[in-house]
């Protein structure tokens, strides 16, 4: 079983490198935490827009070398006003890995149902 500090203490935020030559390089895109997502939740009330939602993805999710953020929400109108087709493929690693939509929950109710103690009576 695993203790707090162990729980704590896990690197747990996972990160993936996405190609984007029209840039000439590639972006990280990392996992956001809670609180990040959070943040990120609530600034969608403002926009609902698509080229919204995917610029405020990117900004709260694309981190340089040493996981710093490269962009804050005042970044996102400049994000909105780069090419949509790139910044949707960015957003949707982001998206992938940050587990959202119905498919990320859909996913994680089958793990949780075939977990170990998924057959265990509750009372």
């Amino acid at each position: 079983m695993l203790t707090r500090d162990q729980i704590l203490g896990a690197q747990d935020r996972a990160s993936e490198v996405v190609p984007v030559p029209e840039w000439q390089g590639d972006v990280t895109v990392t996992v956001m935490s809670g609180a990040e997502r959070d943040a990120f939740l609530v600034s969608l009330q403002s926009d609902k827009s698509v080229s919204f939602f995917e610029a405020a993805l990117v900004a709260a999710t694309v981190v340089d070398e040493h996981g710093n953020k490269l962009f804050g929400p005042d970044d996102v109108p400049a994000l909105q006003a780069k090419n949509a087709a790139i910044v949707a493929r960015v957003a949707a690693a982001a998206f992938r890995l940050n587990g959202l939509g119905p498919e990320a929950v859909e996913k994680a109710e089958k793990n949780s149902e075939s977990g170990p103690n998924s057959a265990s009576p509750s009372a």
